[in-house]
C-alpha cells in the first residue's frame, strides 16, 4: 500500500528547495512538532522545545535506532551516562586541549563566524550563481588549509575572496583564532568552594569511563558494543539552521570495541550496517552520501560521514570513526587503572581499538521531516485543491490512528471510543469529532497519522468502517475487529 507512487508522480510539487526549508520551519510550528524555546520572551537563540507530535516523532526515532543497536544485536548493550563527569574526563578525551573551531570576527560588526561555515555559505552563493567549479575549488582549497591548521592561509582564502560580512557588508576581518566549545559550570552549593565542570560535549566518554563496569559484569567478549542516548552541549558560535545545528542536542552514539588490527574491516562494516539502517527509514540511497574526512580528529585513523540532502544541500547526519585506542588508553593514563581487556583467544591483555557510530537525533528528526514533508496540488477542472502531507514511515509517525466519527450523535462517538480503547494499550491513537470529515482527513495528513478510520451508519449495521490510507488517499471497508492487524502490521 505504502509504495503505490503512480498516484502521487501525477502531483506537482508546489514548494521550491530554496523555499521549502522555511515552509517546514513554519509547518513544525503550525502543528505541534518544534517550537522556538523560551517564544513568550521572545526565545533564545539555536534552542528548540519539542511540541507534542515532534516529541512522539522524536521518541519514535530514539525507540527505532535504540532497537535496532541493543535488542536486534547480540553483542551490544546500553547505558544511560550522567551529564556531569568528573572534569579530568575531559582533560584525558583531549576536549579541553582540542575541542575548538577555527573562528573569525568582523571588526565593524562584531559579529563571529565558524570560518568553515563563513566559506561554505560563499560557495553556496557561487554554486547559485552558476559557478560550480569556482565553488568547488573554494571548498578543496578550505579543505585542504584547515587539514594544515593554516589559520594565515585561510585568512587569506576570505580576503582573496572578498568574502563580506552579512551584517556589516564589509571584508574587515580579524586573525583566525581557535575557540573552545564546552560549556562550563560550577559544581558545589558556595560559589567559592565550587569547582568548574563542563556540561558534556558528547556522550562517547560516559561509555568510555563505563567501559569495564561494563565488560565485566555484563560477561562481554571483544568484540562487542556499548551504546547510549543522551543530551550533549556545545557553544556554537553560529547555530543555525533550524533544529540542525543547536546548543543543546541529543545524540545516539554506539562504541563498538575490538581487537588492535582489525579496525578497518569493523570500519567498513559499520559503515555499511549503518547506511542499511537509514535506507530502512524508506529514504532513496540517492538522497544519501558519504563523505570522507580530509582532516581527521586527534582521535581517528579513519573518518567519515554519513550526509543526507536536505533542503539546504547535503549534510552531516551520522559520523563514523576509527577511534583507535585514545580514548581508553588516555583514561588510563589519567585515571591510573587499568582499561585492558584478556583476550582468551589470543591469550593476551590489551586495550581494545573502537569504531564509533554517532548520529545526531535532532539532525535525524529534520532528516526525516524533510523528507516527509509534501505538498500536493490536488486540483481537478471543477475544483482547485491542494495539502501537505508528511509521509513518515508508519513506524515512525506520532499517530498511527486517527478515530473520527462522522458526527456527534447516533451513538457514533462511543463506537470510535471503543476503537479507540481497544487500539491505544498497542500504538498511539487520536480521537477527532470537530469539523466536516475532509477538513479532519486534511489536518491528520498535516501531522503524518497513516491511517484514518471513520466511523458512520453502516458501521452500526454490520461493524465495518471505512479506513483511509494516508499517501494514496484510497479508502476501504474493513472490519472493526481487522483494523488493529492491519496497522500492527506496518509499524513493525
Amino acid at each position: 500500500m505504502w509504495k503505490m507512487q503512480a498516484y502521487l508522480l501525477s502531483l506537482s510539487t508546489m514548494a521550491t528547495d530554496n523555499n521549502r526549508f522555511q515552509a517546514i520551519i513554519s509547518h513544525c510550528k503550525e502543528y505541534g512538532f518544534i517550537f522556538q524555546s523560551s517564544e513568550i520572551y521572545d526565545g533564545l537563540s539555536a534552542v528548540y522545545d519539542y511540541g507534542q507530535w515532534g516529541s512522539e516523532l522524536k521518541k519514535n526515532i530514539k525507540d527505532y535506532w535504540w532497537k535496532s543497536m541493543t535488542q536486534l544485536q547480540e553483542n551490544i548493550v546500553g547505558i544511560d551516562a550522567a551529564i556531569f563527569m568528573h572534569p579530568t574526563t575531559w582533560k584525558a578525551s583531549g576536549h579541553v586541549d582540542n575541542f575548538s573551531d577555527p573562528m573569525i570576527d568582523n571588526k565593524d560588526s562584531k559579529k563571529r563566524y565558524r570560518v568553515d561555515h563563513l566559506i561554505e555559505a560563499y560557495a553556496d552563493d557561487l554554486e547559485k550563481a552558476g559557478k560550480k567549479e569556482e565553488a568547488e575549488a573554494v571548498l578543496a582549497k578550505m579543505d585542504q588549509l584547515l587539514a594544515a591548521s593554516d589559520f594565515d592561509g585561510i585568512k587569506k582564502l576570505i580576503e582573496d575572496s572578498k568574502i563580506k560580512c552579512g551584517i556589516s557588508g564589509t571584508s574587515n576581518w580579524t586573525d583566525v583564532r581557535q575557540f573552545n566549545l564546552m560549556f562550563s559550570t560550577q559544581l558545589g552549593s558556595v560559589t567559592d568552594e565550587a569547582s568548574e565542570i563542563y556540561l558534556r560535549p558528547e556522550t562517547a566518554q560516559g561509555i568510555f569511563v563505563n567501559f569495564l563496569n561494563v565488560q565485566k559484569t555484563g560477561r562481554m567478549k571483544v568484540p562487542f558494543g556499548i551504546a547510549q542516548t543522551g543530551k550533549a552541549f556545545r557553544n556554537e558560535i553560529v547555530a543555525r539552521q533550524f533544529i540542525f545545528r543547536m546548543r543543546e542536542f541529543e545524540q545516539m552514539e554506539m562504541q563498538f570495541f575490538i581487537r588492535p588490527g582489525t579496525q578497518k574491516e569493523w570500519y567498513e562494516y559499520w559503515k555499511a550496517e549503518r547506511m542499511k539502517w537509514h535506507l530502512s527509514l524508506g529514504i532513496p540511497s540517492e538522497k544519501y552520501r558519504f563523505h570522507d574526512h580530509v582532516k581527521l580528529a586527534h582521535y581517528a585513523d579513519a573518518a567519515c560521514d554519513i550526509e543526507f540532502e536536505f533542503p539546504i544541500g547535503f549534510k552531516e547526519v551520522e559520523g563514523i570513526h576509527s577511534r583507535t585506542d585514545f580514548d581508553l588508553r588516555n583514561h588510563q593514563e589519567y585515571s591510573k587503572k587499568k582499561m585492558q581487556y584478556f583476550d582468551p583467544e589470543i591469550n593476551q591483555n590489551y586495550i581494545p581499538y573502537v569504531i564509533e557510530t554517532s548520529i545526531g537525533l535532532d539532525r535525524t528528526v529534520l532528516m526525516v521531516l524533510s523528507h516527509a514533508y509534501t505538498e500536493q496540488d490536488l486540483s481537478t477542472p471543477e475544483k482547485q485543491d491542494s495539502r501537505v502531507v508528511l509521509s513518515f514511515p508508519p513506524k515512525l509517525a506520532p499517530i498511527k490512528l486517527a478515530v473520527l466519527p462522522l458526527t456527534k450523535k447516533d451513538g457514533l462517538p462511543e463506537i470510535a471510543r471503543e476503537i479507540i480503547d481497544n487500539c491505544k494499550p498497542y500504538f498511539y491513537c487520536f480521537y477527532e469529532e470537530k469539523d466536516t470529515i475532509g477538513k479532519r482527513y486534511r489536518r491528520m495528513d498535516a501531522i503524518g497519522t497513516p491511517f484514518c478510520v471513520t466511523v458512520d451508519h453502516q458501521t452500526k449495521e454490520d461493524q465495518t468502517v471505512t479506513i483511509r490510507y494516508r499517501d494514496t488517499m484510497e479508502q476501504e471497508r474493513v472490519p472493526i475487529n481487522k483494523i488493529k492487524e492491519i496497522i500492527e502490521k506496518q509499524i513493525i
